[in-house]
C-alpha cells in the first residue's frame, strides 16, 4: 500500500511538474545552459542507469551546444547519490538520473538522507527497460523450468544477484523466491555493473538485471538468458510494473523554464512526452 501511494505521489509531482506555466520564463529557457551541467548517477559505471544517462548526456549535450557529463556517486541503493544532488544549489546545474530505487527506497530504509517527497523536483520520464533473467553456462539449467527444479533440489546451493537492495532486479528475484518457495539466497552489488560482472566470473551464478546491462554479455555468450519480463515493446504497450522507470530530478527551487526546456529535449531524442524504449 506504502509503495502505490509513493508511485502515485511520483507521477502527480512528474505531471504537475510538466504543467508548470513557462510563457513568461522563455528568456531564462533560452539562457540555460550557460555552463556545462552536472549529471549525478547514484550508480557505478557500466549498470543501467549509467549506460543510460551516458546516451541521454551525450543527446542533451548536442541539443543545447553544452555539455552534460556524468558524474558517479554510488552507495545504499541510490541514496548517497541522491542525498548529493538534494543538497546541490538548486540553479539548474544539477540534475540527479535515477531508476525506480527512488520510489522503492522510501518503503526499504527507517530513514533516507533526504526527503524525496521535498528535497527534489521530477523533470520527466527519460526511458523504460525489460529485466532479464541470466545464468552463468555453467549452471546446468537452459530454460527457467529447467533452473527453478535445479534450485529445488539444492535447497541454500544457489545465490542470485541483483544491483542492490530495492533495486527492481532485487524485487522481481524475491517476487520469484516467494512465489515458487526457493530456498535460494539474494547477494545485493553496489550497481548492474559489478552485478553482471560476478554472474560472468560464476560467483553469483544466477542473477536478475536490466537488459541494457547484460546485453553484451548474452551476445557474447558468456551469460544465458531465462526469461524476460516483457515479450513486447514498453513503447507500444504502455510501461507496467515490470518495467524499471529512469526519471530525472532536480533539486528543489530551480528555475521552472529549466525544466521546460530538458523535458522539451528529452521528449526530441527519445520519442512523445519524453518516454522513450532503449530496445526499439
Amino acid at each position: 500500500m506504502k509503495l502505490k501511494l509513493l508511485r502515485r505521489q511520483f507521477l502527480h509531482l512528474a505531471a504537475g511538474a510538466a504543467a508548470i506555466p513557462v510563457l513568461s520564463d522563455m528568456a531564462a529557457a533560452q539562457a540555460w545552459p550557460a555552463r556545462p551541467v552536472r549529471l549525478i548517477v547514484p550508480f557505478p559505471p557500466g549498470g543501467t542507469t549509467d549506460i543510460f544517462a551516458r546516451i541521454a548526456a551525450q543527446k542533451l549535450s548536442e541539443h543545447f551546444g553544452k555539455q552534460f557529463y556524468i558524474e558517479n556517486i554510488a552507495g545504499a541503493t541510490g541514496n548517497v547519490g541522491a542525498a548529493q544532488a538534494a543538497r546541490a544549489t538548486p540553479d539548474g546545474y544539477t540534475v540527479l538520473f535515477t531508476f525506480s530505487s527512488y520510489v522503492v527506497n522510501p518503503t526499504l530504509f527507517p530513514k533516507l538522507p533526504f526527503d524525496p517527497n521535498k528535497d527534489l523536483m521530477p523533470v520527466t520520464l527519460a526511458v523504460a527497460a525489460t529485466n532479464v533473467l541470466t545464468i552463468n553456462p555453467s549452471v546446468p539449467a537452459r530454460t527457467l523450468g529447467d533452473l527453478v527444479a535445479l534450485i529445488k533440489s539444492n535447497p541454500g546451493k544457489y545465490n542470485y544477484a541483483s544491483g542492490g537492495v530495492g533495486t527492481q532486479a532485487h524485487l522481481l528475484g524475491e517476487m520469484l523466491r516467494l512465489s515458487l518457495a526457493l530456498d535460494i539466497v539474494h547477494v545485493p552489488f553496489n550497481g548492474g555493473g559489478p552485478e553482471i560482472a560476478s554472474i560472468v566470473a560464476g560467483h553469483t551464478p544466477i542473477g536478475w538485471s536490466a537488459l541494457v546491462s547484460a546485453a553484451q554479455q548474452i551476445i557474447a555468450g558468456q551469460l544465458l538468458a531465462l526469461a524476460i519480463t516483457r515479450s513486447f515493446c514498453p513503447c507500444r504497450a504502455g510501461v507496467g510494473s515490470s518495467v524499471p522507470l529512469a526519471s530525472l530530478f532536480w533539486p528543489q527551487g530551480r528555475h521552472p523554464a529549466h525544466n521546460a526546456a530538458s523535458d522539451g529535449a528529452i521528449s526530441e531524442h527519445h520519442g512523445s512526452g519524453g518516454r522513450g524504449c532503449y530496445h526499439c
